[in-house]
């Protein structure tokens, strides 16, 4: 098959930022390219062109491929729900929740469609660039893999392994990896690769050796930090910065244990007279002029976070003084007066109160919306294009001045003063002159940013980067 795999020493080295870069170097070389990930586990999700959701960063791979994201991208992708379970969500479609050792017993059976939406792409495209999960030096989870060695192995698919050096031990990573995996599994490692290096690269150039002598796998480089990363989406919750810029317009957003989606802020913190603290355990939401209660996998368990946090104290104090806030699809739903729950969808079911700041109230449903759209926001007049992706259905007496229109329904709620606002639509503030109308509205002062080309200029950037610093020939010559 014409693909190749980036698996990784450890979680969070790197892999998806890697396979977006040789996405768009494979995209500029003139190939037909796609990305995939047999399984991700994220919360934070893309609707596709044909009406199912993947991980973020595979609709960012697919934007750095020039394509719109699809289900076979990622074809199994689990949303943690709880400490001990997932929604499991196969080709798009939720098919279950299940508890961590359930899984363990369905994921057999989920190779037949992972190597289905495999050959699909591989039938449409010159390359396929797959990224792996965690790590294959997670030998206790072998059986029945999909994710690692199992797919690379079932598919045929040479894997090249990423070591993180910014964390240290990088050396331990990837000859530690070799040393645990079984010897059919290491055959398929064609090499390996350095990432997130600081400093002067020659420095590491004994350390490189090394990794060759004790592995006999060919090395294709170190790769410097790329600084331009926080530019682009990111799918991890751990990635999310404290604070970001220094703009006088202050926005706070309260870190859900669930938190979801929360790619929706990156257009806003790119907007130069913005800055924005995301507020986690423990800390109380500091003064500011816009409260964003982000998306959330599981809307009455973070409003029960949200209470212990004591920040339902603080929205209040907040709105008293005069603040705006805004809530997108759970954190909507949160500022209701109940959020209801009866067939225990997301949950133990039953109902749980709400804020209380807007009238309206919510009632999850089994069937999920997703679907891509172009709306119209109410107050500015404006056209703006997100996505919905949620179970909930939501009205009430506020919902008679909606925040937005979708054709002819109506989308969200505002409050009867104007400065409590709700929405369903992800995505919203990638919309420039949406975005700018919306911060002006509040006090902020507008950049004219355009959010979509800095997104398509730093994919551009990392592609060569990577053609600067390591041997991108080489590694495209792997799947061919």
């Amino acid at each position: 098959m014409p693909a190749l795999m980036i698996q990784g020493a450890g979680s969070n080295v790197g892999k998806s930022l890697l396979v977006a870069g040789l996405c768009r170097a494979a995209r500029l070389r003139g190939l037909g390219v796609a990305p995939f990930k047999p399984q991700n586990m994220s919360n934070n999700a893309a609707v596709t062109v044909d009406g199912g959701e993947i991980g973020r960063a595979q609709a960012l791979q697919a934007r750095a491929c020039g394509q719109d994201p699809h289900t076979d991208m990622n074809p199994v992708l689990l949303k943690p729900e709880s400490e001990v379970g997932s929604q499991v969500v196969v080709q798009g479609r939720r098919i279950a929740t299940v508890r961590a050792r359930d899984y363990a017993a369905l994921k057999p059976s989920l190779m037949a469609p992972v190597l289905e939406s495999f050959n699909r792409l591989c039938a449409a495209h010159d390359l396929v660039i797959v990224e792996g999960a965690g790590s294959p030096a997670e030998v206790n989870l072998r059986g029945g893999d999909i994710a690692n060695m199992g797919f690379a192995r079932a598919a045929d698919v040479p894997v090249v392994l990423v070591g993180d050096i910014d964390r240290g031990g990088v050396i331990a990573q990837i000859v530690g990896t070799k040393a645990v995996l079984d010897p059919d599994d290491a055959a398929m490692v064609a090499g390996f690769l350095i990432n997130k290096f600081r400093g002067d690269v020659s420095l590491f150039d004994d350390g490189y050796r090394l990794i060759e002598s004790l592995t006999r796998w060919r090395g294709f480089g170190t790769l410097p930090f790329f600084p331009d990363a926080f530019r682009l989406p990111a799918e991890d919750a751990l990635d999310i910065p404290a604070r970001t810029g220094n703009g006088s317009f202050r926005i706070a957003v309260p870190v859900f244990s669930r938190i979801a989606n929360f790619d929706d802020l990156d257009p806003l913190a790119q907007e130069p007279s913005v800055s924005i603290a995301m507020v986690r355990a423990g800390e109380a939401i500091p003064p500011c002029d816009l409260v964003i209660l982000p998306g959330s996998k599981s809307t009455r368990a973070d409003l029960a976070y949200l209470r212990a946090q004591g920040w339902d104290i603080d929205i209040a104090a907040h709105i008293r003084r005069g603040g705006h806030v805004l809530g997108i699809c759970g954190g909507y739903q949160m500022l209701g007066a109940t959020v209801d729950d009866p067939e225990g969808i997301e949950g133990p079911a039953g109902a749980t109160a709400g804020l209380g700041h807007l009238e309206v109230a919510t009632t999850m449903q089994g069937d999920k919306r997703l679907t891509r759209t172009v709306a119209t926001h109410v107050p500015t007049g404006l056209t703006l294009e997100g996505y919905e992706i949620h179970i909930g259905r939501t009205s009430g007496p506020d919902c008679s001045r909606p925040f937005a229109m979708i054709g002819g329904a109506a989308d969200g709620a505002i409050s009867a003063n104007g400065r409590i606002m709700g929405s369903y639509l992800h995505g919203l503030f990638a919309s420039d002159r949406f975005r700018s109308a919306f911060l002006a509205a509040l006090g902020a002062a507008p950049s004219g940013l355009n959010y979509g080309k800095g997104v398509e200029d730093t994919l551009d950037a990392l592609a060569a980067h990577m053609e600067r610093h390591i041997d991108v020939a080489g590694l495209l010559a792997l799947a061919r």
